[in-house]
């Protein structure tokens, strides 16, 4: 029979290692429950952001370059440049804003309208809605979507980027894209057509 001191050393051993190893079982799947958190609250919070893009581009003046920036911002849940909190890689940057034109009378089909193809100011927008309703200047809806900011001729989706580097995980997030109504588009009551 061994003497009592010996035995408890032997047995805080094996406590030591199968702890070690409950442990690491452990945080492997704490870090895993807490990435696949991070998925869903990516796939949600990015259609969150371009539906407050959508909304907020329904009723800023298009024209003034610094209000539009502050809606990216305020779409990424921020009030100056960044990245989305806990979002990473998305920022301001990745939100996209596009203004859509009904394309003929009665019918469902939209089109994009291109920069050039803007009206030169919200007011001269009512004028061309009142003419034509489906003129291809009539900015009668905003969208909103989030696209990698480097190629700017298509929209592609963000690669997601895992919270724990350690984790393999490398996949598309899902293209999310909102539409609202035109609103005001900034156009105050009253304002007089610009030239």
């Amino acid at each position: 029979m061994l003497p009592r001191a010996t035995h408890f050393r032997r047995l805080a051993g094996s406590v030591t290692a199968e702890f070690a190893i409950v442990i690491i079982l452990f945080m492997l799947i704490v870090c895993g429950v807490m990435e696949l958190a991070r998925v869903v609250y990516m796939f949600n919070t990015l259609q969150m952001v371009t539906r407050r893009a959508a909304t907020l581009a329904a009723n800023v003046d298009f024209t003034d370059a610094a209000a539009m920036n502050a809606v990216r911002e305020r779409a990424v849940f921020r009030s100056s440049p960044g990245g989305l909190v806990l979002g990473a890689p998305v920022t301001e940057a990745h939100v996209r804003i596009r203004y859509l034109s009904l394309g003929s009378a009665g019918g469902d089909a939209v089109a994009e309208i291109p920069t050039a193809g803007l009206p030169a100011c919200p007011a001269n927008n009512r004028i061309t809605c009142m003419a034509d309703p489906y003129g291809a200047s009539c900015i009668r809806m905003v969208q909103a979507e989030i696209c990698d900011p480097v190629d700017t001729s298509e929209c592609k989706g963000v690669r997601y980027q895992a919270l724990f580097s350690s984790i393999g995980l490398s996949f598309a997030l899902p293209k999310s894209t909102s539409t609202a109504a035109a609103e005001t588009l900034g156009a105050p009551p009253g304002q007089a057509p610009c030239p």
